[in-house]
C-alpha cells in the first residue's frame, strides 16, 4: 500500500519511488524509542517535588523547602544531591554512546535499540524499588545506557529509511515521541503527587515504553544502508523495494553500494573525520547540539515543577503548569512535522530563536520585577498566568525549531563511512551538556536569579545568528548527496575539493541546492 508518488532528484539524479505503509510503520516503531528520553525528561521534575520523595531521599532539601522562609525563593531546592539524581541519567547515557556506535555499525540499527530498551527496563524496576539514594543513582545509570543507545541507533535509522523528500517529517518522529513521552511523565507525575507512594509509580512507569521499544526493535528490518555495509547486498535490495514501493530502485541502490565501498577503505572513522571534507558536518554536529542545550529548554523540562514552585506556584498548580507546557510541547513538534519538509531547516531554526529570544526576556523581566533579587514576593494569579504563557510560547519555539532539529540535522548530514561515528558525536555533546546544565541549573538559579534567562537568552542569539550564516539548507537532498550541500556553500566549499565527489556527481556543483548568506 502507498501513498502519493515521490519523486527525489538532485542535479540532475531523480530517485523514484512512494511514501510506503512499510517505511510508515518501520518508523512509527523505531520512533518509540523517544519515549524512553521523553519520559525520563519529565518524570524526573516531577518526582523531585513530591515531598514524599523528597523527605525519603533528601531530607534537607525538604526541610529547606518547606519548614526555612528565611530562604531565599530562588535557593529552595538548590542540592548537588538532587541535582545528580537527575544528570547522572545523561554522564551514563554520553559515556554509553561510544559503545553504541561500535554495536550500531557492526550489528545494525536495530540491535542498539534493542540494548537501549533493555538496559531502560531494568534501570526503571531499579528506580521503582529503590530504598535509598544508592539504588535510584544506579538505576538512573541504567537508564542512561539506555537513552545512549537510543538516542545513537534511532536518528540514524530514521534518516536512512526516509524518502528525501519525507526525511525531515519521519525523523522528526523522534522528537515528536520524546514531546509524548514528556507530556505522559507529566499527567502521571500530576495524578501520582496525591500519594506517598506515587513517586514509586511515576519511576517504575518508565519500564513501559522501555518494554515498547525493546520489542518492537525485535521486530523492525534494519536500514538498506546498513545492511550493504555489512555486506548483506541481495536483502538490502528487497528491503529497499519495499522501502520505496517500487522494483525500480537500481539507481539508488547503486549510490548506496558506492558510499558503502568507500567506507570500506576507511581505517578508522575517528581520523577520517577529521578531514578537510568532514570538518562541515563535523563542526555543525558539534554546535547544534550545544547550543540545543543552551537554549535552557532543559531548565523548563527537568525541573518545570520545581521552577512553577519556586516563581510561586502551589505543589498541584505547579505539576498542571508543567501538564500545560506538555500538551504545548506536542502540539508545535505536530507542526514541525508539518511544515520541515515544504519550508526546510533554516526558516524553522531561524523562526525558532527569534521567538525564544523575545520569550526568555520577558521572563527575565516578569520574575524579576516580581521577585528582584532578594527572592522575595510573590505572583498574583494574573502575573503568573502571563508568565506561564512567556514559557509556553518558548516551548511552542523550541518545539518546532531546536528540538526537533537538533536531532534531525546531524543525522542526515554525515557520509555512510562515518555515519555512525558522527552521530556518537552528536549524542556525546549532546548528553555531555545536558548533564552540565541539569547539574548546575539550581545552583545557577540560586547565584544568577532572574538573570538566568537573560544568560539563556543571550546563547539563543548567538546560535540565531550561526544558523543564518553557517548551516544550509538540507530539505529533499538524498542521505548520500550532501557533500554537494556543501560543495555549494558559501564558506564550507573551500573544504570540498571536486575529488571528494564522484565523477558523475562533479557537474552537480555548479547547480547549488541552497542559496545560503
Amino acid at each position: 500500500m502507498a501513498g502519493g508518488s515521490i519523486l527525489t532528484q538532485v542535479g540532475g539524479k531523480e530517485y523514484p519511488g512512494s511514501f510506503t505503509l512499510f517505511v510508515a510503520m518501520a518508523c512509527l516503531v523505531a520512533s518509540s524509542g523517544g519515549l524512553i528520553f521523553g519520559y525520563d525528561i519529565g518524570i524526573s521534575g516531577g518526582v523531585t517535588s513530591m515531598d514524599s520523595f523528597l523527605s525519603k531521599f533528601f531530607p534537607s532539601v525538604y526541610r529547606k523547602a518547606k519548614e526555612d522562609v528565611s530562604t531565599n525563593q530562588y535557593c529552595k531546592f538548590d542540592s548537588q544531591l538532587l541535582t545528580l539524581f537527575t544528570s547522572s541519567l545523561y554522564l551514563a547515557a554520553l559515556a554509553s554512546s561510544f559503545v553504541a556506535s561500535s554495536l550500531t555499525r557492526t550489528s545494525g540499527r536495530k540491535w542498539s535499540m534493542f540494548m537501549g530498551g533493555i538496559t531502560f527496563l531494568i534501570g526503571a524496576v531499579i528506580n521503582g524499588l529503590a530504598i535509598n539514594v544508592f539504588m535510584l543513582i544506579l538505576g538512573r545509570i541504567l537508564l542512561g545506557v539506555g537513552v545512549g543507545f537510543a538516542n545513537q541507533s534511532v536518528p540514524l535509522y530514521l534518516s536512512e529509511m526516509a524518502p528525501a523528500k519525507l526525511r525531515g517529517m519521519l525523523n522528526i518522529g523522534f522528537q515528536l515521541m520524546i514531546t509524548i513521552g514528556i507530556l505522559a511523565a507529566n499527567l502521571i507525575n500530576f495524578v501520582m503527587s496525591k500519594y506517598d507512594w506515587g513517586w514509586r509509580v511515576s519511576l517504575g512507569l518508565a519500564g513501559v515504553p522501555a518494554f515498547i521499544i525493546t520489542i518492537g526493535s525485535l521486530c523492525l528490518p534494519d536500514t538498506p544502508n546498513s545492511l550493504i555495509e555489512r555486506g548483506h547486498a541481495e536483502q538490502a535490495k528487497e528491503i529497499l523495494s519495499k522501502v520505496r514501493g517500487t522494483k525500480d530502485i537500481q539507481d539508488e541502490f547503486n549510490d548506496l553500494t558506492t558510499a558503502s565501498e568507500d567506507s570500506k577503505l576507511i581505517k578508522s572513522q575517528w581520523k577520517d573525520m577529521l578531514e578537510p571534507r568532514c570538518r562541515p558536518p563535523l563542526v555543525v554536529t558539534i554546535l547544534v547540539p550545544f547550543f540545543q542545550q543552551l537554549t535552557g529548554i532543559n531548565v523548563i523540562m527537568f525541573y518545570a515543577p520545581v521552577l512553577f514552585k519556586t516563581i510561586g506556584f502551589g505543589d498541584d498548580a505547579s505539576l498542571m503548569s508543567a501538564v500545560i507546557t506538555g500538551v504545548i510541547n506536542v502540539l508545535a513538534t505536530v507542526v514541525s512535522i508539518i511544515v520541515v519538509d515544504k519550508y526546510g531547516r533554516r526558516v524553522l531554526f531561524l523562526e525558532g530563536g527569534v521567538q525564544m529570544l523575545i520569550c526568555q526576556v520577558a521572563v527575565g523581566v516578569l520574575i524579576g520585577h516580581a521577585f528582584g533579587t532578594s527572592g522575595v514576593g510573590e505572583l498574583s494569579k494574573s502575573y503568573s498566568m502571563i508568565v506561564v504563557g512567556c514559557i509556553c510560547a518558548y516551548v511552542a519555539a523550541f518545539a518546532w525549531s531546536w528540538g526537533p532539529l537538533g536531532w534531525l540535522v546531524p543525522s542526515e548530514i554525515f557520509p555512510l563511512e562515518i555515519r555512525s561515528a558522527g552521530q556518537t558525536v552528536n549524542v556525546a555533546v549532546n548528553m555531555f551538556f545536558t548533564f552540565i546544565i541539569g547539574q548546575v541549573f539550581l545552583t545557577m538559579l540560586c547565584h544568577m536569579k532572574f538573570g538566568l534567562f537573560f544568560f539563556f537568552g543571550g546563547w539563543v542569539l548567538i546560535m540565531t545568528i550561526f544558523i543564518f550564516f553557517f548551516v544550509p539548507e538540507t530539505k529533499n537532498v538524498p542521505i548520500e548527496e550532501m557533500i554537494l550541500v556543501w560543495k555549494n556553500h558559501w564558506f564550507w566549499g573551500k573544504y570540498i575539493s571536486e575529488s571528494d565527489i564522484h565523477v558523475e556527481n562533479v557537474e552537480m556543483i555548479k547547480k547549488p541546492h541552497v542559496k545560503t548568506p
